[in-house]
C-alpha cells in the first residue's frame, strides 16, 4: 500500500519541528483518549505506566519496535483536552514532542510536532511518525495497521528533501 507523506519542517538553523497532522472525525476530548489512556495508546503505540502528571515520568512501551522497549517519558505539560507535551531520552538522544488538538466543527485535528535539535535524522524519524499516527487512524477506525514497511524506506527521499529545501 501505498502512503503519502504529509509531514512539514519549519524553523531556522540546525534544528526545526517537524509537524504531521491527521484529522479525525471526533470531539477532541475522544482524540485525547486516544492519546492519553494506557488502554487506546497501547493499540497503536504502546502501553504506558505509571502516575501522569505534568512534571512526572511515565514509563512508555514502544510496543511496535524491535524489541519492545520501555522508555522514561516526561510529561512536561498537559492541558486536556488541548495539548501535550513530552520529553523522551534513548539511545537516539532527546526527543521532545507536543500534541495540539484543534476542534472545527465536528472534526479535530491532531498536530504532532517533533522539535528536532538536528534535522540530520529527518529522513528516518519522519517516515515513523507518519507510521504511528497511520496506526492511530487505524486503530480508531478498527482498520488494519499498517505496515512499517511501506513508510521507510519509501518516505526517506520526502523527509530529506524538506532538510534540504530550507
Amino acid at each position: 500500500m501505498t502512503h503519502k507523506p504529509t509531514g512539514q519542517l519549519f524553523g531556522a538553523g540546525g534544528g526545526g519541528d517537524l509537524a504531521v497532522t491527521r484529522t479525525f472525525r471526533a470531539p477532541a476530548e475522544d482524540v485525547w483518549a486516544s492519546l492519553t489512556e494506557p488502554g487506546r495508546t497501547a493499540r497503536w503505540f504502546g502501553p504506558w505506566e505509571g502516575a501522569a502528571a505534568p512534571g512526572a515520568s511515565i514509563r512508555v512501551q514502544m510496543a511496535f519496535e524491535e524489541g519492545t522497549p520501555w522508555s522514561e517519558v516526561r510529561i512536561d505539560a498537559c492541558e486536556p483536552p488541548r495539548r501535550l507535551a513530552l520529553s523522551m531520552r534513548d539511545e537516539s538522544g532527546d526527543w521532545r514532542m507536543e500534541l495540539l488538538l484543534t476542534e472545527r466543527g465536528d472534526r479535530t485535528e491532531l498536530r504532532f510536532v517533533h522539535h528536532l535539535d538536528d534535522v540530520r535524522g529527518i529522513g528516518e524519524v519522519g517516515p515513523g511518525w507518519e507510521y504511528y499516527l497511520d496506526r492511530l487512524v487505524a486503530a480508531r477506525e478498527d482498520a488494519p495497521m499498517p505496515s512499517f514497511d511501506d513508510y521507510y524506506p519509501a518516505m526517506k527521499a520526502y523527509f530529506e528533501g524538506l532538510r534540504a529545501t530550507r
